[in-house]
């Protein structure tokens, strides 16, 4: 048996929720997570209908893509489907866990599910994140920097795209002296000291600074630490929203749509004009994506695959590409049969379950 708690941690090790964008809301949005789990059901939105077939199946944790909770409730009487989801929930000790842009912004997430439905290849982030990597900068003797280093990358600090314990390190001279406080690791006390140090430079995700601190200070030779911590411009190139990628053959505009309506089970497709040339680069984004038209026609996508898209926003394809929504549900579809894949790896002593139910709102004649 565990607890929710501990399943908890899987799905952070899935989709961290430092990944998620700061207007979403996600994690555990109702329940203990200190309760021992019966199941986990796994679903697109923790709809009344959800709770109601978690109970049947006699599961206590619903994870669910979209947070049933997304603003805030002053009141919560029963009076709309979000206050009757959350009271059924809290009636029958049932805790609700959200996805949604923690696994949106992935490498691995929602638009990399996407692409491998419509079997692009040589995928990329379309928008990579920004403000999210951090520089920290220390000095210690020689004899020290290999723990030092060594410290910090299993802390996850030093990654930098495809490789992994990066660092940079220079050789200097240091000087201190004590005070009548102090208790140096070299030298006495009001004694000037100089002598040979390393300068240790490694990058890592914010979210992660203050482990890496914590494996700093234990590692470190020194009574006082000297460390410097710099936010960083660059763009983090394995996590943001969307992808880019090519299909292995181009074909043409109207092939193209009827092949990824079929491929995402789309009820239909509104699209852009046709511009009589044939799809090889293609952008997607699942879910709402109008924001990201400009970004598509930048990385020089003959198509762009999203949702929720505006009448006005059809313009915006502006003639050099392809402009397809393709349903809000239908873009994001595969993304529960992930989670349930990935958590059955890693959970084996109970039920990860696979909810039955269709939460899709949007119905096509």
């Amino acid at each position: 048996m565990s607890k929710i708690k501990e399943i908890i941690s899987v799905l952070e090790e899935m989709a961290p929720l430092a990944y998620a964008e700061d207007f979403d809301n996600v994690g555990l949005l109702v329940g203990d997570q200190e309760s021992e789990a019966t199941g986990v059901l796994v679903c697109h939105d923790a709809l009344e209908n959800i709770i109601d077939e978690a109970i049947a199946k006699n599961c206590n944790l619903v994870v669910c893509f979209h947070p049933i909770l997304f603003s805030g409730l002053k009141k919560i009487t029963g009076k709309n489907y979000v206050e009757r989801a959350v009271i059924k929930a809290i009636k029958n000790d049932i805790a609700i866990y959200a996805v949604h842009t923690a696994l949106d912004n992935h490498q691995e997430g929602v638009n990399k599910i996407f692409c491998d439905a419509l079997g692009l290849v040589n995928t990329k982030i379309l928008i990579p994140k920004q403000h999210f990597i951090r520089k920290l900068v220390t000095y210690t003797i020689p004899e020290n920097a290999e723990e030092v280093r060594n410290a910090l990358f299993d802390a996850g600090a030093g990654t930098i795209g495809n490789y992994e314990n990066c660092s940079f390190n220079s050789k200097g001279i240091g000087t201190y002296m004590g005070n009548e406080h102090s208790n140096p690791q070299v030298g006495e006390r009001f004694e000037f000291v100089q002598g040979d140090e390393i300068k240790i430079e490694v990058t890592f995700e914010k979210h992660l600074e203050t482990k890496i601190l914590k494996a700093l200070f234990k590692s470190h030779a020194y009574e006082e630490v000297a460390y410097e911590i710099y936010d960083l411009q660059n763009q983090h190139q394995n996590i943001g929203l969307g992808m880019i990628g090519e299909l292995e053959n181009p074909i043409k505009e109207k092939e193209f749509l009827l092949f990824a309506k079929e491929k995402m089970q789309s009820g239909g497709i509104r699209h852009s004009n046709f511009l009589g040339k044939e799809i090889k680069k293609v952008a997607v984004l699942g879910g709402a994506g109008s924001f990201a038209i400009k970004n598509a026609i930048q990385a020089g996508a003959d198509a762009y695959l999203t949702a929720d898209l505006k009448y006005h926003q059809f313009y915006e394809a502006e003639n050099r590409l392809l402009l397809a929504d393709i349903g809000h549900f239908e873009s994001e579809r595969y993304t529960k049969n992930y989670i349930v894949e990935y958590l059955r790896k890693k959970i084996l002593n109970f039920a990860v379950i696979l909810s039955e139910e269709n939460s899709n709102p949007v119905k096509y004649l």
